[in-house]
């Protein structure tokens, strides 16, 4: 099917930091897009916009021929899949599967071959870039799937994101999102310290954050996160327990591959104790808080 908004209705499923943001960019640009979401009142700003409500992911289900989920955790992703009363069961044939969770491989991998026993396309593409990447649709965008399904859905993709690589099959999305976020783990501990030895020097973060920044250190969570570390601002663009999550997620799937991932069980420890003091809801960049 090519894509088109006379014949796509969306589904858009878990309107939370990001996927509200994302349905937006869509509504916006001129689809018809149904949500649903645990909680009702997440979902009413776009319900405001012109998105058409569904009390159940069922009735979503079987109303949208694309279908986009961006739920919590694996356990979210599987419910909202593969449960009796989920998105498998009650899809038409021919519907296009689109989970943007940041979940498990081998899960990823299950939805793909039961979707496709339905006559469904399923496709993994979970996206990094925040909740600012997200407002500004400038997400990067990892995909794993068949080429043909990909090739389907770019158009709604180009709408939310900036950088949109197929990266193999069923599952190498989520493996790609792995990567990503043990690259993000162990920078964050480096920018923490960064920012604390500059302020125990003596320095001004603020004016060592402009001369380093764009140096051979730079990088997203350098430019994005230290400045709200400076600031106190621990808003969540992206959930401490979400990034738990997702460490936990990279280390079992490291383990089973027999790949040592020593800093980021580091990243995860110092996570884990944040959590511990209630820092869970916090966004990413409050790890600050271990070291100042």
């Amino acid at each position: 099917m090519t894509i088109t908004k006379d014949n796509t209705i969306i589904g858009f499923v878990g309107t939370g930091v990001m996927g509200k943001s994302m349905a937006g960019h869509l509504l916006r640009a001129g689809y018809k897009v149904l949500v649903f979401n645990r909680t009702k009142a997440r979902a009413e700003e776009l319900i405001q916009m012109g998105a058409v409500w569904q009390d159940t992911v069922a009735e979503l289900a079987a109303r949208s021929n694309v279908i986009i989920t961006m739920v919590g955790y694996p356990k979210d992703v599987e419910e909202v899949y593969l449960r009796k009363d989920g998105i498998i069961s009650h899809a038409r044939s021919g519907s296009y599967l689109v989970d943007m969770t940041t979940s498990s491989p081998v899960l990823a991998e299950r939805i793909y071959n039961e979707a496709l026993v339905k006559g469904m396309y399923a496709i993994d593409a979970p996206v990094s870039g925040g909740d600012v990447g997200a407002k500004e649709a400038r997400l990067a965008i990892m995909v794993g799937g068949d080429f043909e399904v990909f090739e389907a859905l770019v158009p709604i993709f180009n709408l939310i994101g900036k950088n949109i690589v197929l990266q193999g099959k069923a599952g190498a999305g989520q493996h790609t999102k792995m990567s990503n976020q043990i690259a993000i783990a162990s920078t964050m501990i480096g920018v923490c310290e960064a920012m604390a030895y500059a302020k125990t020097a003596g320095l001004n973060p603020e004016t060592v954050l402009k001369s380093i920044e764009s140096g051979a250190a730079g990088s997203f969570s350098l430019t994005n996160l230290a400045p709200r570390m400076l600031a106190n601002n621990f808003a969540p663009g992206f959930y401490i327990k979400h990034f738990i999550k997702d460490m936990t997620i990279a280390m079992d799937s490291a383990q089973a591959m027999g790949l040592l991932t020593p800093g980021l069980e580091l990243a995860k420890s110092l996570y884990d104790r944040l959590a511990e003091q209630g820092e869970e809801n916090s966004g990413t960049q409050a790890l600050i808080k271990l070291y100042l």
